[in-house]
C-alpha cells in the first residue's frame, strides 16, 4: 500500500473512533425517542454515502458510453457495489430505528418504498454485470445505471413531496427543523468518517475491478487467437 493511501486509512480509522465517541457519548439523548435515536448518526451517513456512490456510478456510466473506457466501467462497477452495501445498511438500520418509535418494522410510505426500489435497481445492475454474457453487457449495465439514478433524487425529495411516516427533514427542512448544535456536530463527524470509508472501499474495489477486466480481456484475446488457429 502506498504511504499516502496508508495515511488516509489511518486517518479514517481515527475519524471512525472519534465519530463513534461523539455519537454515543457526547451527543445528548433525544427527548422523545431516547437512546434508539443514536442510530441516526449511522443511518443518515450511510444513506449519504450510498447516494454519493450511485452518483459516481452515474457519471462513470455516462463516461463509459461516451468514451468506451474500461477504467470508467471499472469505476461504475466499484461504486455501484459499495453503494449497494451502504444502501443495505440504510434498509437494516431504518427498521431497527423505526420499530420502537413507530411500533412497526416497515411501512410502504414514499421514502421507504423508493429506497427499496433503489436497492433493487442496483442489485439488478450487479446481477446483470455478473451473470450476463456478451460484448454488450457493459453497455446495457451503463444504460440501466443511468436510468436507475433517476430514483436517487426521488428518494431524497420524497419526504418533501409527500406526507410520509418517515420523519420530515431535520437539516434544511424549513421552519421548526434542525438539530441541537452538539447533535449536529456529532452528525457531521460521522458524515465525514463514513464518506472516507466509502472512498476507501470504492478505490479498493476499483483496483480489483481493473484487474478483473484485464484478466477477462486477456482470456478473450487468447480465445480469439485459439479460434483463428
Amino acid at each position: 500500500m502506498k504511504p499516502l493511501n496508508l495515511l488516509f486509512v489511518v486517518i479514517t480509522l481515527g475519524l471512525l473512533g472519534f465519530s463513534t465517541y461523539q455519537a454515543l457519548f457526547v451527543a445528548p439523548t433525544e427527548q422523545t425517542m431516547g437512546e434508539v435515536q443514536r442510530i441516526f448518526y449511522y443511518h443518515v451517513p450511510s444513506a449519504w454515502v450510498a447516494g454519493l456512490c450511485f452518483f459516481v456510478n452515474f457519471l462513470a456510466s455516462v463516461a463509459y458510453l461516451v468514451k468506451r473506457s474500461s477504467n470508467a466501467d471499472a469505476l461504475a462497477a466499484a461504486s455501484a457495489e459499495v453503494g449497494v452495501v451502504f444502501c443495505t445498511i440504510v434498509l437494516i438500520t431504518g427498521p431497527i430505528w423505526g420499530r420502537p418509535v413507530w411500533g412497526i418494522w416497515w411501512t410502504w410510505d414514499a421514502r421507504l418504498t423508493t429506497t427499496l426500489v433503489l436497492w433493487l435497481i442496483y442489485v439488478s445492475y450487479l446481477i446483470l454485470r455478473r451473470f450476463a454474457s456478451g460484448s454488450q453487457t457493459q453497455t446495457l449495465a451503463a444504460v440501466l445505471a443511468i436510468f436507475g439514478f433517476v430514483d436517487v433524487p426521488i428518494v431524497y425529495m420524497s419526504i418533501r413531496w409527500f406526507r410520509t411516516q418517515h420523519p420530515s427533514p431535520v437539516i434544511a427542512g424549513g421552519a421548526n427543523s434542525g438539530l441541537d448544535p452538539i447533535m449536529l456536530h456529532a452528525f457531521f463527524w460521522n458524515l465525514l468518517a463514513f464518506t472516507c470509508v466509502g472512498i476507501i472501499l470504492v478505490m479498493a474495489r476499483y483496483r480489483l475491478q481493473k484487474m478483473e477486466n484485464q484478466v477477462e480481456a486477456e482470456h478473450a484475446e487468447l480465445a480469439l487467437q485459439g479460434g483463428v488457429r
